[in-house]
């Protein structure tokens, strides 16, 4: 059974910046890709970020120069670094792995940028 944790949401002024990372339960080298969704107004999730096998990196539009992808293979483990956040990024971040067909899920975490 893969697991994936997820840890560092919270609350955030307009600006300011989070951390979040994802643990997986086996080798990180196990899985096409790794990375996180967020839901969106009329979509059930968006891509955020994703690592690939080959560290190749995806970012949504949206985010890109202020949000960073990163793992610690050693600690199977993906993070992302989000800078100058806005109350628009605010949202549950859910942390992904994938491995051919399937996709294994984490418990998501909120991340809130208010006032």
């Amino acid at each position: 059974q893969v697991q994936l944790v997820e840890s560092g949401g919270g609350l955030v002024q307009p600006g300011g910046s989070l951390r979040i990372s994802c643990a997986v339960s086996e080798n990180i080298f196990n899985f096409n890709s790794m990375g996180w969704y967020r839901p969106t107004p009329g979509k059930e999730r968006d891509l955020v970020a994703s690592i690939n096998i080959g560290g190749v990196i995806k970012m949504a539009k949206s985010v890109k120069g202020r949000f960073t992808i990163s793992r610690d293979n050693a600690k199977n483990t993906v993070f992302l670094q989000m800078n100058d956040l806005k109350p628009e990024d605010t949202a549950a971040y859910y942390c992904y792995a994938n491995r051919l067909s399937e996709y294994f899920w984490g418990q998501g975490t909120q991340v809130t940028v208010s006032q």
